[in-house]
């Protein structure tokens, strides 16, 4: 797959598909800039070479209001202050992206400039992938390049289809490449001890992606919600806890294989357990497999975290997918943090490791360890297809 590093954009006019789809507040601010930031290195990379930049991107799912305009919470406009702050440079902005206003901005761009074009998904087009619509926005610029591997698993026409107008002339933004190379280290150029740490609510989203992994891992550590079906599943009482009966059978088959494959599966022990879903509910520690009735686990207790930690400072890489408990309320994060600190330690003394995962990256995030762990994943549901060994068009096009 060519890279950005690979082409020499002086005097070419880039298209770049971002990921700039970040929070707004109501105040029409950006809260975070983490998918801006992560596009800097590209775009600066291009606008160096003396190329000028055409950025699309997608912002939340908007729905037109009566007499037909859309909300401007879900207007590219409010992040272009933010984007020229991180930029250095005043970025120009267009309020559509197929306008004949908008190919007049893109084609008089001079070296060094940047245009960022109003929400594609105020087109339907976008999402169901139309040719016709691909096309059009092909015409902004000489090169294409991804660097929204958030957006990679879905064939949208700016992901996918537009590729087939540049035939020769593509290529993957440098956040895009290192997405793909660390998911490609974990998955096919791992060293062993390897350690998958899999937690979150619900068995039924992990199912996949367990699965593909019991072949690679030696130890599968399981939190979060999703361990009170298995734990169900081997006739444990669960209290009130969190339990998918319908993947009862399907915990089964994941222990039964896990133990087929040589992989110790590593479930707590104990728990921390609450009589009502709040932070301010009443806690008690229970064996997993014995919660009363009334009792719901809320975290993995002191016993379970001892025995994580050992096994992940043993490994030499480590995937961390999902929480430990219910990080969210901080009298039930203690499990999730010392995952983290643990998770640091290990890379510290030499492992390699991969934190992806909305909540997991939050912990990570708001502990202040990014900076102490090997890659931090942008994303998100692209991630988590990517590990249950799919291949992704936003991926397969550049290629």
């Amino acid at each position: 797959m060519i890279t950005v590093n690979d082409i020499n954009f002086s005097g070419k006019r880039a298209v770049v598909r971002v990921d700039f789809n970040v929070p707004i507040n109501a105040r029409f601010e950006v809260t975070d800039n983490t998918r801006i930031a992560a596009a800097i290195p590209t775009i600066k990379k291009i606008i160096s070479d003396g190329g000028s930049v055409v950025l699309m991107s997608h912002l939340g799912r908007p729905k037109k209001e009566a007499p037909g305009a859309f909300p401007v919470k879900f207007s590219l406009k409010n992040i272009v202050s933010e984007l020229s702050g991180l930029l250095g440079i005043e970025v120009k902005f267009t309020e559509d992206c197929i306008s004949d206003k908008a190919f007049s901005m893109s084609s008089s761009l001079e070296a060094g400039e940047v245009l960022l074009l109003e929400n594609l998904r105020y087109y339907k087009e976008e999402e169901v992938g139309d040719k016709v619509f691909a096309q059009k926005l092909s015409a902004h610029g000489d090169v294409y390049v991804n660097d929204a591997f958030g957006t990679a698993h879905r064939a949208h026409a700016s992901t996918a289809i537009i590729t087939d107008f540049f035939t020769g002339a593509k290529a993957s933004g440098l956040l895009m490449s290192s997405e793909v190379s660390s998911l490609e280290l974990v998955l096919s150029n791992y060293k062993k001890p390897f350690t998958a740490i899999v937690g979150g609510a619900k068995v039924s989203s992990k199912i996949s992606i367990i699965s593909h992994l019991l072949d690679k891992i030696d130890n599968l550590i399981i939190g979060g919600g999703m361990a009170y079906t298995f734990f169900k599943a081997q006739g444990g009482q669960v209290g009130n806890s969190l339990v998918e009966d319908d993947y009862l059978d399907e915990a089964r088959k994941i222990l039964k294989k896990a133990v087929k494959k040589g992989v110790r599966v590593i479930l707590p022990t104990d728990s921390i357990c609450a009589d009502s879903f709040s932070n301010e509910a009443a806690q008690k520690i229970f064996n997993t497999k014995d919660i009363l009735s009334g009792w719901m686990g809320m975290d993995i207790g002191p016993k379970a975290i001892k025995s994580c930690k050992v096994c992940i400072e043993e490994s030499q890489t480590i995937l961390w997918n999902g929480p430990m408990g219910v990080f969210e309320m901080s009298n039930f994060a203690e499990g999730t943090k010392q995952i983290a600190y643990s998770i640091v330690t290990a890379t510290e003394r030499g492992a390699y490791s991969l934190v992806g995962g909305g909540d997991s990256v939050a912990a990570i995030n708001q502990l202040r360890l990014k900076e102490h762990v090997s890659y931090v994943s942008t994303g998100g549901g692209a991630m988590l297809e990517y590990l249950e060994g799919k291949e992704l068009p936003g991926v397969a096009a550049l290629k």
